[in-house]
């Protein structure tokens, strides 16, 4: 938590090694971050990064994502409700984060995709608890800027839904050839 503001965040895994990669606009609030879940090994590395898309620019992307859609549905109660339900073809999905890149600023040129399977967790709010299923799906690739102001928005507001549990964190970097 950082007064307020959308603490996004992701956890990567590389040949073993498992590092979370948090986003804020001012410094986070660790022990409210992760007080609850003491997954931190040592202190922090904090990295000030100003990305400052600019039209046109051509950027690799990660981000892992809740690719969903909304679907109506007849709750037990009568009144009709819709529900998110996640997009499991891969075409799909490319479909969804082409979507989703329109409205952030940005157009993919490629992507390619990996399913993550299912994050499982149990949702505590009162009067009851219930279990959480979400689809985790990363998504690499490279993508050009068409609204700068769009891109720098979405960077900041993340991504698609469940971002409370790491999803939604979009991360640009230089193309490397």
């Amino acid at each position: 938590d950082c007064a307020g503001e959308r603490l996004l965040f992701r956890i990567d895994e590389d040949r073993g090694q498992t590092t979370i990669l948090v986003q804020t606009r001012n410094p986070p609030d660790w022990a409210a971050a992760f007080g609850e879940f003491p997954v931190l090994e040592g202190s922090p590395l904090c990295k000030q990064v100003d990305p400052r898309p600019r039209k046109g620019q051509i950027l690799s992307f990660r981000l892992r994502a809740n690719p969903t859609r909304r679907k109506s549905y007849v709750a037990p109660e009568g009144d009709g409700k819709k529900r998110r339900i996640g997009i499991t073809d891969e075409l799909e999905q490319l479909a969804w984060l082409a979507r989703k890149g329109e409205g952030a600023g940005f157009r993919v040129l490629r992507a390619q995709v990996r399913q993550d399977g299912l994050m499982k967790d149990t949702q505590t709010s009162e009067p009851q608890r219930r279990g959480l299923a979400l689809l985790s799906v990363q998504f690499d690739g490279v993508l050009q800027v068409v609204d700068a102001d769009r891109l720098s928005a979405a960077l900041e507001a993340g991504i698609g839904s469940g971002k409370a549990l790491g999803f939604g964190l979009l991360s640009l970097a230089p193309v490397r050839n």
